[in-house]
């Protein structure tokens, strides 16, 4: 069982004041967006969010999910992964660290870093990239990567996990730059939107 985690308690600080996740892509709220691709996988899904936000929590209603609770968001991504692991099961081989304001990642994408995953008897990390080799996003850690969750620190995100161990970690080529599309400022959501025109 490869779980996803999708890190959802950003404060969207680069966005002009205006709550990313809840922009409309597909007709639905970005965050139920994403969360909806990773639950099609056919796998758990978690997804983190601040202690007292209620939007976000809207956002998901009706959805077969787990929603993690951060009271210490502010601090940086490094609190929404220390609070998925944690909330990881024995029988969990790994995670699947999935962000939430990158629209373009699909099923597809979730699965085929998964089954890559899979098929890896040494069980090394596996991260998304785009299709001529940029790396990128969502990336997959096995259980040994995660015996230390109190190095997941600030806005770093597992980039410590990445480097310390860059021989282990396999890029799983998605099609264009889907890998790479998140949604932070005003400029990127406008880039954004005027690809799908």
């Amino acid at each position: 069982m490869i779980p996803i985690l999708v890190l959802g308690a950003g404060a969207s600080r680069r966005m002009g004041g205006h709550d990313k996740l809840l922009f409309e892509v597909h007709g639905r709220t970005l965050l139920r967006h994403v969360v909806l691709e990773a639950i099609a996988t056919g796998q758990k899904v978690m997804v983190t969010l601040p202690a007292k936000d209620t939007t976000r929590r809207l956002a998901l209603s009706g959805l077969d999910i787990r929603i993690i609770d951060v009271p210490d968001a502010k601090t940086g991504m490094g609190a929404s992964l220390r609070a998925g692991i944690k909330a990881l099961s024995p029988e969990d081989d790994g995670v699947l660290v999935a962000l939430a304001d990158m629209p373009d990642i699909s099923k597809d994408d979730y699965l085929k870093i998964i089954n890559s995953f899979r098929i890896d008897a040494d069980e090394n990390i596996y991260r998304a990239a785009t299709a001529d080799g940029q790396p990128g996003n969502p990336v997959l850690l096995p259980r040994w990567a995660l015996e230390n969750p109190t190095a997941f620190q600030g806005d770093s995100g597992a980039r410590h996990l990445l480097q310390k161990h860059a021989s282990r970690v396999h890029l799983v080529p998605l099609d264009g730059n889907r890998a790479i599309t998140d949604l932070d400022t005003p400029q990127d959501w406008d880039n954004w939107q005027a690809t799908k025109i």
